[in-house]
């Protein structure tokens, strides 16, 4: 028997843990004699696939069960993959998984009367039993007893929770995930009941065994993977288990290796604020929800959060400046209106994360806001991704206002590619909210919201936004963007923007000749000549104090910066800065 697991994926840079998961399982417990006969094979794709290419490949593999893992971001295409595939391989048996066909079900298997069924929840245990069920030619009816399965007979019985350590480790060849991100799991469950998340409904957190973990880890470590995504879903939610992890990757770090941690902020204890704070810089990455700071809404979906507490904590990791912090907030929450939702904006953005993302709440199949969407009048899309249309909080027609000033958040803020224009513009307007509404509103009259202009456009957009909308000195606003796009990148055409540099062309040869003899700002380039370093470096004059953050002035004697891209800030991409003393 053959047995296809496939996994349609978000992107290419994607993978999906749950199939390599079931078969990693069903590898590891199914007797030498079994393996004969349960021929396993993982296929992935991605939704930008055409369906006709993934059905056609699908169908040069000729699997007897075929099982799709199924989530909000891929389900649409995978329904219409279902019923080509049923036309193209009739007696293939098909099944379904994953947190988007694990409720409602029945309507599913109506919608698709060729499916076979459904497995419901963690599908370790069940998918093993399935394969051992069709390779001993069990008959549907036996098959249909196994625990944890849905079919037209209906739902076969609860499955307890799988013991984590009995799940082997998966990665052992890392062919398949090169240039991919690599995501892990040390523990499943969630002690909240955030009611718009499905982690809500698996209360019990499990973990799994700390030498089993760091084991895991040191393969990561040693393979010096570039990312590795923690999937926990609090990661601190155990204070013992988030040290001895975090303590671990601080002793062996490999000065390579990123990883990211999904957790819960305002429990962080002074010991875990101490120990991240020695952590190489790049070493970690915290992604912390806050979803709003409305104290009702908070109540409202059963979030537990001390904003104030949050925010400290947010603070005191910032201060360190060695943890990449990305922060969230979600849009269409319950009492939560076009006011207090600019109020929660403005809180989160004070706190100057690296990313802040804007998100909108996604109606989840089986979360407990599916069931109060009526009570709160929540009005979301039929099909996925649910995404919230209105509330009785919130109208259509700010929610579309709202998805305005998030593109303009992605492009200006999240991008890291204008952080000091940015940074100075704010003091221009009474609130960052305002100003990326300003700007929303700029694109939208200017119909750059359809035209999704280049890189090096944005920044002439956003020098023209400066001068015309908040009134900011030309110079200044085309100093700063200057500034900001040679953080980045050393430019092989000059920008428009940027000021004439013939004047100053034989001051900076001068220099660059003077660093050839003493080496005194670029030691690591002793063996370049002035001529490469001027190449392989910039150099870039400015009248404004554009380096600083919010506090931009005009210097009373012009300042040469030097601008050298091997040593870039691990948190930011910027390139290292270097001030030119002329009075040497």
């Amino acid at each position: 028997m053959k047995f296809l697991l496939t996994a349609v994926n978000a992107k290419y840079i994607h993978s999906n843990p749950a199939v390599f998961s079931l078969k990693g399982y069903a590898m590891a417990h199914l007797t030498e004699a079994e393996k004969e006969y349960c021929q396993i094979e993982i296929v992935e794709y991605t939704i930008n696939q055409q369906p006709e290419q993934i059905v056609a490949g699908l169908f040069k593999k000729q699997p007897d069960v075929i099982g799709f893992s199924c989530y909000i971001w891929n389900w649409s295409m995978i329904k219409s993959l279902l019923p080509e595939l049923h036309k193209v391989c009739p007696n293939t048996k098909i099944w379904l998984g994953g947190p988007e066909v694990s409720f409602h079900g029945q309507k599913i298997l109506e919608d698709f009367p060729y499916l076979s069924g459904i497995m419901i929840g963690e599908g370790e245990e069940a998918f093993l039993e399935l394969c051992r069920g069709y390779g001993n030619q069990l008959s549907e009816e036996e098959l249909f007893q196994i625990p944890g399965l849905l079919t037209r007979n209906g739902y076969s019985a609860e499955r307890p929770l799988t013991d984590l350590n009995k799940i082997p480790f998966f990665y052992h060849d890392l062919t398949d995930f090169e240039n991919r991100i690599v995501y892990y799991e040390s523990s499943r469950g969630c002690p909240y009941r955030c009611s718009y998340c499905l982690s809500s409904i698996d209360k019990k957190v499990r973990l799994r065994q700390m030498d089993l973990v760091k084991q895991e880890l040191q393969f990561f470590l040693d393979k010096k993977v570039p990312q590795v995504k923690f999937i926990d879903r609090t990661f601190n939610c155990n204070k013992d288990h988030a040290m001895a992890i975090w303590s671990y990757l601080l002793e062996h770090d490999n000065g390579v290796t990123n990883f990211h941690f999904e957790i819960s902020a305002d429990i962080l204890t002074r010991e875990e604020l101490d120990l991240l704070g020695k952590m190489r810089p790049g070493l970690a990455q915290l992604e912390i929800g806050v979803q709003s700071t409305n104290p009702e809404t908070i109540q409202a979906i059963a979030r537990k959060m001390d904003v104030e507490k949050l925010r400290k904590v947010v603070e005191q990791i910032r201060n360190k400046e060695n943890i990449h912090v990305h922060l969230d907030l979600i849009v269409g929450l319950p009492y939560e209106d076009f006011p207090t939702f600019q109020n929660s904006f403005n809180e989160v953005y004070s706190m100057y994360p690296e990313q802040l993302q804007l998100g909108f709440l996604k109606v989840l199949k089986g979360s407990p806001i599916e069931a109060q969407a009526k009570e709160y009048g929540i009005a979301y899309k039929s099909e996925p991704n649910y995404e919230v249309l209105y509330t009785n909080w919130i109208s259509y027609e700010e929610v579309l206002r709202l998805k305005a000033v998030e593109e303009m958040l992605e492009t200006f803020y999240n991008s890291n590619q204008f952080r000091h224009t940015i940074g100075m513009l704010e003091q221009y307007f009474p609130s960052p909210f305002v100003l990326y509404q300003s700007l929303a509103e700029y694109y939208e009259k200017k119909g750059y919201d359809l035209q999704s202009p280049a890189r090096v456009k944005r920044y002439e957009i956003l020098r023209d936004f400066a001068v015309e909308h908040a009134h900011m000195e030309k110079e200044m606003a085309e100093e700063l963007l200057t500034y900001d796009m040679y953080l980045r990148e050393n430019m092989k055409t000059r920008p428009e923007l940027a000021k004439d540099l013939t004047p100053y062309k034989e001051i900076i040869r001068e220099i660059y000749q003077k660093e050839e003899e003493t080496r005194n700002y670029l030691p690591e380039y002793a063996d370049y000549n002035s001529k490469q370093l001027s190449k392989m470096t910039h150099m870039e004059v400015f009248g404004y104090s554009v380096w600083q953050l919010r506090n931009c002035h005009k210097l009373e004697k012009e300042a040469y910066v030097l601008f050298e891209y091997q040593a870039r800030n691990p948190l930011t991409k910027d390139s290292r800065v270097i001030w030119i003393d002329r009075m040497e």
